[in-house]
C-alpha cells in the first residue's frame, strides 16, 4: 500500500494568509542627529585626526611605550577575542543557510503489545509463504539497526536567515570598531600618563629648587639671630616652611610611583621604572584645526560602532517580522536499515526518504510577538545610542578646542606671575637683610612663588592633555 501526501492549495493559502496578514513594518531609524557644519572658530581644513599616532607624537620614549601597550594591553587582547566570538556568530548564521548532514550509527529495539496492530501484524507476517528466512521478523523483541546519513534544511524562502546573517555580520564589524575605540582610548591614556609623569618630574624639580632656597633662608635668619637682628620665632617659622616643602617632595615621589604603576598596568607588565625624557619634546601646533564635524564624527570608532549596532538591530527587526511567515523544512535520510545485524549491509537493507513541509505559527504566537517588540525597542535604543555618540563626540571636540585656547592664555599670565614673584623673593630678601622687611614677608614671597611655579607647570600639563584628548576625540590613534 502506498500513501501519497499532497498539500491542499486552499490550506496553503490559509496558512500564508493567517501568518502574513498581521506583519508590521520595521520601525524606521530616520531620526539621526545631524552635526553642525563647522566647529566654532574653525575652518573646514583637514584635521589632526588623520595623522597616525606614530607621527602625531614626537617623543621617542612615548612612541615606544604606546607600541608596547598596543602589543601587551589586556583590554585590547580581550577585545580581539570578542571579535573572534563575533566572527563565530557570523559562521553560525552562514551555516544555517545550508543543509545540515550528520552521520548516524544507531541500534535499539522494542517489544510491541500482543494486542496491537504492530504486534498482530508482525506475528502474522512470519506465517506468510511470500517471505524467506532472512525476512522473518524476530520476536517478541524487535531490534532496529541503522547506519547512514540524516539531513535537515530550512529553505530560506523569505530571507529570514539571510537577514539574521546580515545582523551577525554587522555586529562583527561593530566589534572591530569597538577594538578601534579601545585603541584610541589606550593611546590617549598612555600619552596622558606619560605627560603626567613629566609634569610630576617638573614639580619635583621645582620643589627641590625651593628647598635649596629655603635652606639658604634658614641659614640666613640664624645668622641674623646671632647678630641680634632676628629672634627664635623667625628661625622656627623658616624651619617649619622648609619641613613642609620637604614633605611635598615626598608626596610627589609617591605620586610618581603610583602613576608609573598605573602606566605599567596599561603596558601589560609588572611595576618598573618608566623611561621618559627630561623635557617635553612634543611639538605643539601653532594652529590647530579639528576639521569638518561630519567627517570627524564619521571617523570616530565609537560613532561607527553605534551606527553598525543600529543597523544590526534593524536587521533583527526584519528577522523577527519574517518569523511569522511559514518556514519550509526538508528532511532526508539515506543509509542501511535492518532488524538483523548480519543483514545490515545487505543491498536490500538500503533505505532512504525525503520529506518537505510548510510550518507556520497559528495559535499562541505571543513569544514571536514579544520577540518582535523586543527587537523594536532595541532598535530604537540603538538609534538613541547613535545620536548620543554624535552629541558626545561633538561636545568633546568643542570642549578640547576651547581648553587648548584658554590654557594657552592662562599659561601666558602664569609665566608673568612667576617672573614677578621670583623678583619679589629677591627683593624681600634684600629688604630683610637691610631691615626694611620682616621675615614673614620673605616666607610669604617664597610660598607664593612655589605655588605659582607649580600652578604654571599644571597649566602647561593641562594644555598638552587637552591636545591629546582632542586627538582622541577627532578619531585619531586607532590606525
Amino acid at each position: 500500500m502506498k500513501t501519497y501526501n499532497k498539500i491542499n492549495p486552499l490550506i496553503l493559502a490559509c496558512i500564508l494568509f493567517v501568518s502574513g496578514c498581521k506583519l508590521t513594518k520595521p520601525v524606521q531609524q530616520n531620526a539621526a542627529i545631524k552635526a553642525p557644519v563647522t566647529f566654532e572658530g574653525q575652518s573646514d581644513s583637514i584635521g589632526i585626526g588623520s595623522m597616525k599616532w606614530s607621527s602625531f607624537f614626537t617623543d621617542k620614549n612615548l612612541v615606544a611605550l604606546i607600541d608596547t601597550a598596543l602589543q601587551n594591553n589586556l583590554d585590547l587582547k580581550m577585545a580581539v577575542q570578542r571579535i573572534e566570538m563575533s566572527r563565530s556568530n557570523v559562521l553560525i548564521s552562514q551555516g544555517l543557510l545550508l543543509p545540515s548532514v550528520g552521520a548516524e550509527v544507531s541500534g535499539g529495539g522494542r517489544k510491541f503489545g500482543d494486542y496491537t496492530m504492530d504486534g498482530v501484524g508482525n506475528y502474522d507476517t512470519n506465517f506468510s509463504g511470500n517471505i524467506d528466512a532472512n525476512r522473518k521478523i524476530p520476536g517478541p523483541f524487535l531490534p532496529d539497526y541503522f547506519v547512514g546519513f540524516r539531513s535537515s534544511w530550512e529553505v530560506d524562502i523569505w530571507g529570514k536567515l539571510k537577514t539574521q546573517r546580515r545582523a551577525a555580520y554587522t555586529r562583527f564589524l561593530a566589534t572591530e570598531k569597538a577594538k578601534q575605540a579601545i585603541t584610541t582610548s589606550l593611546v590617549a591614556q598612555v600619552a596622558s600618563m606619560y605627560y603626567e609623569l613629566m609634569n610630576l618630574d617638573s614639580e619635583r624639580s621645582i620643589i627641590h629648587k625651593n628647598i635649596g632656597l629655603q635652606q639658604t633662608a634658614v641659614e640666613t635668619v640664624k645668622i641674623q639671630k646671632e647678630g641680634g637682628r632676628a629672634n627664635e620665632l623667625a628661625v622656627q617659622q623658616f624651619q617649619a616652611q622648609l619641613l613642609n616643602t620637604k614633605s611635598l617632595e615626598i608626596e610627589i615621589d609617591q605620586k610618581i610611583i603610583e602613576t608609573e604603576n598605573q602606566l605599567n598596568m596599561l603596558l601589560g607588565r609588572f611595576p618598573q621604572r618608566i623611561m621618559r625624557s627630561t623635557a617635553i619634546e612634543q611639538k605643539f601646533p601653532q594652529q590647530i584645526q579639528a576639521g569638518i564635524p561630519s567627517q570627524i564624527l564619521r571617523r570616530r570608532p565609537d560613532v561607527q560602532q553605534a551606527e553598525l549596532e543600529m543597523l544590526a538591530n534593524y536587521s533583527d527587526q526584519q528577522a523577527a517580522r519574517l518569523a511569522f511567515l511559514p518556514s519550509l523544512n526538508i528532511t532526508a535520510m539515506l543509509g542501511f536499515n535492518a532488524f538483523k545485524s548480519n543483514l545490515l549491509f545487505n543491498p536490500g537493507s538500503i533505505a532512504y526518504n525525503a520529506l518537505g513541509g510548510l510550518a507556520a505559527p497559528l495559535l499562541n504566537r505571543k513569544a514571536l510577538k514579544a520577540g518582535q517588540k523586543r527587537t523594536e525597542a532595541a532598535s530604537i535604543e540603538a538609534l538613541y545610542a547613535y545620536n548620543k555618540s554624535i552629541l558626545t563626540g561633538f561636545q568633546e571636540v568643542s570642549t578640547n578646542l576651547k581648553k587648548i585656547e584658554n590654557t594657552k592664555k592662562i599659561a601666558g599670565f602664569k609665566r608673568e606671575e612667576v617672573a614677578v614673584l621670583q623678583q619679589a623673593v629677591t627683593t624681600s630678601r634684600d629688604l630683610f637683610v637691610t631691615g626694611y622687611a620682616s621675615y614673614l614677608e620673605i616666607i610669604l614671597a617664597q610660598r607664593s612663588v612655589l605655588e605659582a611655579e607649580l600652578t604654571l607647570t599644571g597649566v602647561q600639563k593641562e594644555q598638552y592633555l587637552a591636545l591629546i584628548e582632542l586627538y582622541r576625540s577627532v578619531g585619531g590613534g586607532w590606525e
